[in-house]
């Protein structure tokens, strides 16, 4: 930022005037003093929360402690939920902040392995669960040392945990709710799968990365026919598997050949060639191979057109007996011994190297394969037009964002496959009997571990059996995910906390997982509540890097929060949070930028330093020159209420720092200097000054007291109460006259005389002649004393 401030605020100008020594005696703000704040803030209790009949619930996201460091876009992610807490509470709202860390999933698992150097399989499952606890331990207290370090106000001293055996009751607990309404279901169907990871993942946990690959242009023989058709394929160690060839109806080169048997290379299985509308003439040969499964679309091929499926790849991740000689390679292995052998019996065409967009785990990244598996699945498929009207019941922050739902919602064709094979999870509540294999499902209530512990159910409600086997799948862990505002409010623990809590209010998280926690909450709540979950949903944008680029630590550009936070303060990082990019778009992380913030809050400070050798005047007649500043605090404080309204934190950061920089501080401060210390002014004319300065001050405190908590509050207390700034309510316009209309003018001239002494090698102290607007007359005599006017 620009200091545009000509004259420096200085407390030695008037040599001559009496006045007050400065209640604050530090020449700069000092981050160190944000310590013995936040020490004050937990000594009161300030934001213990105390249900009333009205209650704003935030429906706030448990960050996942997946590894170090914590990525430094979450720091500011969370920076800006507290800023939503804060901007509500002084709003007159009742504020229940809840806080969790989520523990659940495939990242600690893989971490634990990477750390130990072993594999979850070849472990024994409670060693290995314990080993995952200890490590979740470590990374949490990272964590919470950081959001407290960042003045988060939420319930830190008593955050929930994800895998704590409360919440996995109620996770399960759910379950068999919806189980027993009918809701879920066991089948054997094609899933992603993360032969890695050794589990199902759900679509909503696919992403997509284009990797090299070979396009293999293949032949096929037509039977009896010395004819080829050329298919091409990235997945030629799929042959084995092919069980049609399609071609377009309307693809004449075809025509003669539909209905007839084709020959499959290496293989030689007989396949029919048929017409299908999804074969493009257009790409390729036009000639497609459907296996099972090369991608979703051959999915739903096999389905639609009833062919038998053959299960080419195991759950090792290895082929099947069904390939051949290439049983027991993996696909990368099996697709170069592939195309080495249909280049030498001149099965191939043509080779093309390409960029594939290839689906993987979005948490792995491993590429994933589809494989037939029994898996539990919840219903979704019927539910899809309702949560669509649910979605647009609800608000949006920014709107665009509601999109990112609607098209996942016109994407969804199967049901949500729920079941896990992984270790750390919640386990799913059901024993199956011996002698017939009917799962059974426990009484709700506690938490179950089926996999160790006896079945509380006696007897089979089948066959009457009384041994029972316990299930050793988890949950998919957004099934723990999308119950948090469920959790939070005491959904079956507590019906007058719930009944107060819940709806909650707003769901802040960020953009990547719309698709995933946003949708399966509002799935998982409105099946069992029948209502949405929250009113406003609030998105943010990714945290990048300076150059725009995503950070990762194998990139080597991943910046760790915790020292930045220690060495320039935690109010620097917010307000860079805060201004550094519009709500909801992408933001870049740049060090220097976060260092050149704190020139703001340095500005800050040396205001509230000069006001504070200044007495507070409880009330005084304004004149012109304060009905001026007046008037613009009012516009920025209607600007600050747009942007906070919205929850669009940029709005009055950017608004509150140009007005204190180049209003308050460079134009009306310098206007009444001489006034405030009474130098040839009345006593009425002075206490006006002094009355508008602390004015000023006091609200742009107010206004900037959400975002920069520890600095507010300090020069708050310092100058204004004992009682928190946190506990006020936000400033609302006052003054009855405009005069923002002089305001470009009041700069210009200002600006003209500062010009104009320079030109001459004058002082900014020295005398000069120039004459005053007219429109600016009623300002003469603060003109006057600030320029020296002759």
């Amino acid at each position: 930022m620009k200091d545009t401030t000509r004259v420096p605020i200085s407390f030695q100008i008037f040599q001559d005037s009496k006045k007050m020594d400065p209640k604050i005696s530090e020449k700069a703000w000092n981050p160190d003093l944000e310590q013995q704040v936040l020490k004050k803030w937990e000594e009161t209790n300030l934001y213990d929360f105390v249900l009333a009949e009205k209650n704003y619930t935030i429906d706030t996201p448990p960050p996942y402690p997946s590894g170090r460091p914590w990525h430094i876009g979450a720091a500011s992610h969370y920076s800006q939920i507290d800023m939503i807490a804060r901007t509500a509470r002084m709003t007159g709202k009742n504020v229940y902040f809840p806080i969790g860390i989520d523990r659940n999933g495939l990242p600690v698992e893989l971490y634990t392995e990477k750390k130990h150097n072993i594999r979850m399989r070849e472990t024994e499952r409670g060693e290995f669960l314990n080993l995952c606890k200890e490590a979740l331990d470590d990374l949490e207290s990272e964590m919470i040392q950081i959001m407290k370090s960042l003045g988060i106000s939420g319930g830190i001293k008593d955050h929930y945990r994800t895998d704590s055996e409360e919440y996995r009751a109620l996770t399960q607990s759910t379950f068999i709710e919806l189980w027993k309404k009918g809701q879920i279901y066991l089948a054997n169907r094609p899933n992603n799968y993360d032969w890695v990871s050794g589990t199902t993942i759900a679509d909503a946990e696919i992403t997509y990365l284009d990797l090299p690959t070979k396009l293999v242009y293949m032949k096929f023989g037509v039977k009896d026919s010395e004819r080829k058709i050329i298919i091409a394929s990235t997945r030629p160690e799929l042959l084995c598997a092919c069980k049609t060839i399609i071609v377009n109806e309307e693809d004449e080169r075809y025509a003669d050949l539909v209905g007839k048997k084709i020959l499959v290379p290496i293989f030689d299985n007989e396949v029919e060639i048929r017409t299908h509308h999804s074969a493009q003439k257009e790409f390729g040969s036009g000639a497609v191979m459907v296996c099972s499964y090369g991608d979703q679309n051959d999915v739903a091929l096999f389905r639609e057109l009833k062919l038998e499926e053959i299960v080419a790849i195991g759950l090792d991740g290895k082929m099947t007996e069904a390939a051949g000689e290439y049983a027991g390679l993996k696909p990368k292995q099996a697709r170069a011994k592939i195309i080495e052998d249909l280049e030498q019996n001149n099965f191939v065409e043509k080779i093309e190297e390409i960029s594939h967009r290839t689906p993987v785990s979005e948490r792995s990244k491993n590429p994933i394969e589809i494989i037939p598996m029994e898996e539990y699945y919840l219903k979704q498929m019927d539910s899809v037009e309702k949560i669509k009207g649910l979605g647009k019941e609800i608000t949006f922050h920014p709107e665009m964002h509601k999109q990112i739902l609607m098209n996942w919602l016109d994407s969804i064709s199967i049901d949500w496959p729920i079941s896990r094979r992984r270790y750390y999870g919640t386990e799913i509540p059901i024993w199956y009997c011996k002698k017939c294999s009917e799962p059974h499902v426990p009484e709700p209530g506690k938490y179950y571990r089926p996999w160790k512990e006896e079945s509380p159910i006696s007897n089979c409600s089948k066959c009457n059996g009384t041994e029972f086997v316990g299930e050793e799948r988890t949950f998919d862990t957004w099934m723990d995910s999308s119950i948090s505002p469920l959790f939070v409010t005491k959904f079956q623990k507590d019906e007058e906390f719930f009944k107060k809590t819940y709806p909650t209010g707003i769901r802040p998280q960020a953009k990547d997982i719309v698709r995933t926690w946003l949708y399966y909450t509002l799935l998982r709540c409105e099946q069992l509540t029948g209502k949405k979950p929250w009113s406003e949903a609030w998105i943010m944008g990714y945290g990048l890097d300076e150059k725009g680029m995503k950070m990762s630590k194998s990139k080597g550009n991943a910046l760790d929060p915790l020292p930045v936070i220690e060495r320039i303060g935690a109010d620097t990082f917010r307000f860079w949070s805060a201004s550094e990019a519009n709500h909801g778009y992408d933001f870049r992380c740049s060090e220097q930028k976060m260092d050149s913030t704190k020139k703001f809050l340095s500005k800050l400070w040396n205001v509230s330093r000069f006001l504070s050798s200044f007495p507070l005047v409880e009330s005084a007649t304004p004149t012109d020159t304060d009905k001026w500043i007046l008037s613009e605090l009012d516009k920025l404080i209607s600007e600050c209420h747009k942007g906070y309204e919205k929850y669009n934190f940029f709005v009055p950061a950017i608004a509150i720092r140009e007005f204190t920089w180049n209003l308050f501080a460079a134009n009306y401060i310098e206007m009444v200097k001489a006034r405030a210390y009474g130098i040839g002014f009345s006593d009425e004319e002075k206490n006006a000054a002094i009355f508008t300065l602390h004015k000023v001050l006091s609200t742009i405190l107010k206004l900037l007291a959400p975002i920069t908590p520890f600095i507010t509050e300090h020069l708050w207390q310092t100058l204004y109460s004992n009682e928190s700034i946190h506990k006020q309510r936000q400033a609302q316009p006052e003054s009855p006259e405009d005069y923002t209309s002089f305001t470009k003018e009041i700069t210009e001239f200002n600006s003209k005389v500062w010009n104009e002494k320079k030109s001459k090698g004058l002082s900014l102290k020295d005398t000069i002649a120039i004459d005053i607007p007219e429109k600016l007359s009623v300002f003469s005599k603060d003109f006057a004393s600030m320029h020296n006017l002759s």
